[in-house]
């Protein structure tokens, strides 16, 4: 392992243990403490960050936005559902305009009423930069899941209509991410989003009601008033608790001083199963990519190489490293994955394929290709990027493409990844590794890579501009029929594949390793899950 890999890894498991001390207090009968991925507590102000994993833990248990995801199977992909809003219509005379029914009798946690003037509230302090409540960190995170949104107004105490920038069959989405905070309690608290922190309100199915502790912890408890009845948690107290380190999760699982973690190191997974322990996977929208620049300069604008690139990685000696919690890529989606399509291009490993192509390109290990990758230490979706990357940094340098990594924490490259391919604070770096969430078009497939979505306007990192790639998500957006809408899909697909827009590398499978004690877990096929329906035994 590299230097610098190295450290990262050592200085992550000397904080971690820190964390891991306090989470050993006795725990009450009905408390579940998780060991999470990332390296610090979600922002708990509304809009989380931290990635997917923040959404999930920090995000749909304190919050609710106007449209969810059905998180109660754990047999069939999740689909879009009613929660603020009960229901929303396009207008068939103009397909910018929609419609969201909200929900009636919906309270804060503060005890204020949701309604029509909360979401206009809510959307402003995401867009509207000289509103009073607008917040930097939040619109951070949620200004690019609603590139589509142009306008939006109260029509009655509880309808807002919602006018896109051009027809958007994508807007239920997008809508998806957005979570709806107390305008009263931010008033109350001194219109300080710093205070808001410390006493958060949502609408959602639990509360924060005692503070949090940075990179430590953060204990949330039942709303026994939520709005949806069959959804208030069980459990007494759900305890989150920052362990980036894998084996410092595995360590914590096994001593009690946590009784779930996200993503144990593969290499424990077969004596954890042998200690008792339960591992929990299922599979769900997710990909582990590198997303390449195509800025001026960088050696990815060349096909050759993109393709030179994902024929050099042993996919399957790495879902062996993974102890085979994986699925090897075939694609940028799943196989199987209904916008899968029929592209032409391989992803098989095949190193003499691909140093002939890099040989065409004028490049091979006597002249090799030196460049810069941006990585995590650990994060959500990330999966074991330490071990992964100088895995992929091995096989690389046979076909003459030398890699040096720039590690930083998640978060760190969350923040680089919207800033863009050419921020400084991507240090010439000319790929970024990403796990996406690959669970609706606009996400999985049009913000990393239309034209006008560059940063800072959106998330294409890459700089990545191919006119008929634009003219198909323009079919997306326009095809509000959802089978036709599944072919054009499959069209934008075979591109992103057959031209190796990224460096393709695997799926997880969202392994979780929990005590027996925790009881009536559903794994959803979905980056979030329900935590409701979950209790421990004494």
């Amino acid at each position: 392992m590299r230097k610098g890999l190295r450290t990262a890894a050592l200085a992550g498991a000397a904080i971690v243990s820190l964390m891991v001390g306090h989470a050993s207090e006795a725990s009450a009968a009905g408390t579940l403490r998780i060991g999470m991925t990332a390296s610090d507590i979600p922002l708990t102000t509304g809009q989380t960050d931290q990635g997917g994993e923040g959404q999930r833990f920090m995000g749909y248990t304190l919050y609710n936005a106007l449209i969810e995801w059905d998180l109660s199977s754990a047999e069939k992909p999740s689909a879009l559902i009613p929660a603020l809003a009960t229901s929303w219509q396009v207008d068939p005379a103009d397909k910018t305009k929609w419609t969201f029914k909200l929900r009636d009798g919906v309270k804060f946690h503060d005890g204020s009423t949701f309604d029509a003037a909360a979401v206009v509230w809510n959307l402003d302090k995401l867009l509207v930069a000289d509103a009073p409540q607008f917040d930097k960190r939040q619109s951070a995170q949620g200004k690019s899941r609603i590139p589509a949104v142009a306008s939006y107004r109260v029509i009655d105490p509880l309808t807002v209509e919602i006018v896109t920038k051009s027809p958007d069959a994508t807007l239920p989405y997008q809508l998806s991410w957005v979570l709806m905070s107390s305008p009263a309690n931010w008033e109350a608290q001194g219109k300080s989003w710093e205070a808001v922190a410390q006493k958060p309100s949502g609408t959602g199915p639990w509360k924060m009601e005692s503070g949090f502790t940075p990179r430590e912890r953060a204990e949330l408890t039942p709303n026994k008033d939520y709005w949806d009845k069959a959804r208030v948690p069980k459990l007494d107290k759900l305890v989150l608790v920052p362990l980036p380190e894998p084996n410092t999760r595995v360590a914590a699982l096994r001593s009690g001083q946590v009784d779930w973690i996200e993503a144990p190191a593969p290499d424990s997974v077969k004596s954890l199963k042998g200690a008792g322990f339960s591992i929990v996977t299922n599979s769900y929208p997710h990909n582990w990519t590198w997303h390449l620049s195509r800025v001026e300069g960088s050696p990815w604008n060349d096909i050759r190489v993109r393709k030179a690139a994902n024929l050099a990685v042993d996919r399957e000696g790495l879902n062996e490293l993974l102890g085979g919690l994986s699925v090897p890529a075939q694609g940028y989606l799943p196989p199987g994955h209904q916008w899968f399509g029929k592209p032409t291009f391989k992803l098989e490993y095949n190193v003499e394929e691909a140093k002939k192509l890099m040989a065409e390109a004028g490049y091979g290990p006597d002249k090799p290709i030196n460049t810069k990758v941006v990585i995590s230490s650990s994060g959500s979706g990330q999966m074991l990027p330490l071990a992964m990357n100088e895995y992929i940094q091995q096989t690389l340098s046979e076909i003459g493409i030398n890699v040096e990594y720039e590690v930083a924490d998640w978060n760190t490259v969350i923040n680089i990844w919207r800033a863009g391919a050419k921020d400084p604070s991507a240090k010439g770096a000319t790929a970024v590794n990403y796990s996406y969430f690959i669970q609706d078009p606009f996400t999985a497939l049009i913000r990393q890579s239309q034209c006008n979505l560059a940063p800072p306007n959106g998330t294409n990192w890459g700089f990545y501009c191919d006119p008929e790639m634009d003219a198909l998500f323009s079919q997306v957006r326009n095809t509000f029929d959802a089978a036709e809408q599944d072919k054009v899909l499959q069209k934008i697909h075979e591109k992103y594949v057959d031209d190796a827009l990224f460096l393709m590398v695997t799926h997880d499978v969202n392994p979780r390793a929990m005590s027996t004690k925790v009881k009536g877990f559903v794994q959803a096929q979905n980056w979030f899950q329900d935590f409701s329906t979950i209790s421990i035994d004494p």
